[in-house]
């Protein structure tokens, strides 16, 4: 629902409040413009916030240059400017400047980065992203591209990360390192995430999990390649098609590495088989390949399907499972009968958590983290599938309700749903309902949109 909105929708009208002089930095001094006219559920003030427009990103692209740093209240954005890139922070509850970062090159981009917006094929731009790394915040900008290429030389394919401390101040903020990670892959063929503790940059081709990574320590600027995974867990040597592993996320203890026919873990630390949950069979299909396929990783947990028809494969209903990722320890199952995508094949929805990581989900699938229980609202035939976009603290969360029914692509349906009940009571908001991007940041949400003019509008808006 986001994506489709960020990419290629269209709605309202607004700008940033303040002017910006070349470099992309705000200017005081200028009448403050009205703040966006938004429609946003009932727990934030429409009429509270502040606005910004980022007036550079493509129509097309599959990032968006927008992050938040929750504990330290910062809501971090990418401008661009003929001189270079210029990160700037912001508190996220009154929008002044914290901190705007100096001139920033990343590498040259690499043939085809632009997209094609006629063929819809997205473009590849630098992006920022904020981490955490044992109990310090960053800003992370980051860009693919080449470096040093020239007449007379070939160059190297990096992924080049510049490193900023969200409490910096300034306004020519200078990275505290930069750290160029070597890959070699199409536009759009790199991810890189935080999701076990530790940057994980991923490269080689479009599947969920690609076929090579590295893990990156921010704070001390070690990579770590992982670019044969094959092997890396010892069950590997009596696995079936073991050569289409990947690592799925870097943590401090080591790589959490995926099988391509099922079975996880951490290399020495920890198996999957160990802590499957009750009654799921150890091994699963004809060829008897190990059970459990993750789904995907977030605020430290791992979302993971299992089948629960045997040896042999009968279609039942799969059992979904949060473990922690560093330990394996079961955190909550459920029976839900969305299905469990194979370890490589795309998935729709992205694992979300609560900013209090007491809640994850992944479209329909839902776990409530703290009780142990989970909520499955996946459609039955009569009731419609519901894919959360995002969650609150206290439960409420926001959706889109799934119409199969309709050909011509209706208007989604916007659900609130609260997730402190057994079914969680899903309500109807409606149409045109702005659902936000994150939930809670220093008292204020993060919606994302396009203007009439197609720049991306960062609105925060206040809690009630």
């Amino acid at each position: 629902m986001l994506a489709a909105v960020l990419v290629a929708g269209c709605s309202g009208s607004s700008g940033d409040s303040r002017a910006h002089d070349k470099n992309g930095v705000p200017q005081s001094g200028h009448k403050a413009k009205p703040l966006a006219e938004l429609k946003v559920p009932s727990a934030y003030d429409p009429g509270k916030g502040w606005d910004a427009a980022l007036n550079w990103v493509p129509g097309v692209v599959r990032t968006i240059p927008v992050t938040a740093a929750p504990r330290s209240g910062v809501i971090a954005m990418m401008h661009a400017a003929s001189n270079g890139y210029t990160v700037e922070a912001r508190a996220a509850d009154t929008g002044e400047v914290r901190w705007i970062s100096g001139p920033w090159n990343p590498p040259t981009p690499i043939k085809g980065a632009e997209g094609d917006a006629e063929s819809g094929r997205a473009g590849e731009i630098p992006d920022v992203m904020a981490v955490e790394q044992d109990g310090r915040e960053y800003v992370l900008a980051y860009a693919h591209g080449m470096r040093g290429k020239d007449s007379l030389h070939e160059g190297a394919e990096v992924v080049r990360l510049a490193v900023y401390a969200t409490d910096a101040s300034g306004t020519s903020v200078k990275p505290l390192r930069e750290i160029d990670v070597p890959v070699s892959a199409d536009p759009g063929e790199v991810r890189v995430g935080l999701t076990g503790g530790r940057i994980l940059v991923a490269w080689g081709d479009s599947d969920a999990f690609p076929r090579s990574a590295a893990a990156v320590d921010v704070a001390t600027g070690k990579v770590d390649a992982y670019e044969k995974p094959n092997g890396m867990l010892s069950q590997c040597a009596t696995t079936v098609a073991c050569a289409s592993s990947r690592v799925l996320a870097a943590t401090a203890d080591g790589p959490l590495v995926g099988m391509g026919t099922g079975g996880f873990g951490i290399p020495d630390r920890w198996f999957s088989d160990a802590v499957r949950p009750s009654g799921i069979e150890a091994k699963t299909g004809i060829v008897g390949s190990w059970n459990g396929d993750v789904y995907g990783v977030a605020g430290g947990h791992i979302l993971a399907g299992w089948s629960t028809g045997g040896t042999f494969g009968a279609p039942n209903a799969p059992l979904w499972s949060v473990h922690d990722v560093r330990t394996g320890q079961l955190q909550a199952s459920m029976t839900c009968a969305h299905e469990v995508p194979g370890s490589n094949k795309a998935r729709d929805y992205p694992v979300i958590t609560s900013p209090d990581r007491r809640y994850l989900a992944a479209g329909p699938v839902v776990f409530d983290l703290k009780l142990g229980k989970g909520i499955c609202l996946e459609g039955d035939g009569d009731r419609k599938t519901i894919a959360l976009a995002s969650i609150r603290d206290n439960g409420t969360a926001y959706g889109a309700v799934q119409d199969k029914s309709a050909a011509d692509g209706p208007e989604t349906v916007v659900a609130e749903l609260n997730l402190t009940t057994s079914t969680g009571e899903p309500k109807v908001l409606g149409v045109g309902v702005d659902v936000p991007y994150l939930t809670s940041v220093n008292g204020s949400g993060l919606f994302l949109d396009r203007d009439d003019d197609m720049s991306v509008r960062v609105s925060l808006r206040r809690e009630r």
